[in-house]
């Protein structure tokens, strides 16, 4: 089990509490800091079930700034989240073949 974590997001840190509870063992990733290739968020967003838009921020700046209004494929869209790791989603985690995004955190006890 992985949680890809933002340690300044209140979100984040709500749902790795909700982990240390379970008192099962996983891995954090600080996907900021390590950021994600672009077949990993491939394979993430087929854990997860979703449009590569889905798991984009759309609210962050960079967003915004550089990609709001534009006509993007889904390519597009995944390279964005791999240039700009702060574009994706937070947090989420991944259970074998299965991933939640801890949107709200409750979510995460869905997949344990």
């Amino acid at each position: 089990m992985k949680i890809l974590h933002n340690p300044r997001c209140r979100k984040s840190r709500e749902g790795l509490k909700i982990l240390e509870d379970s008192g099962q063992e996983f891995e954090i990733v600080d996907y900021l800091n390590q950021p994600l290739t672009k077949k990993e968020i491939e394979e993430l967003l087929s854990k997860l079930n979703i449009d590569a838009i889905e798991l984009v921020r759309t609210n962050e700046a960079v967003w915004k700034e550089k990609y709001r209004g534009k006509d993007l494929n889904r390519d597009e869209i995944v390279a964005a989240m791999e240039q700009n790791p702060k574009l994706i989603e937070r947090p989420i985690v991944i259970v074998g073949k299965r991933a939640v995004v801890g949107r709200p955190p409750e979510k995460i006890l869905e997949i344990l």
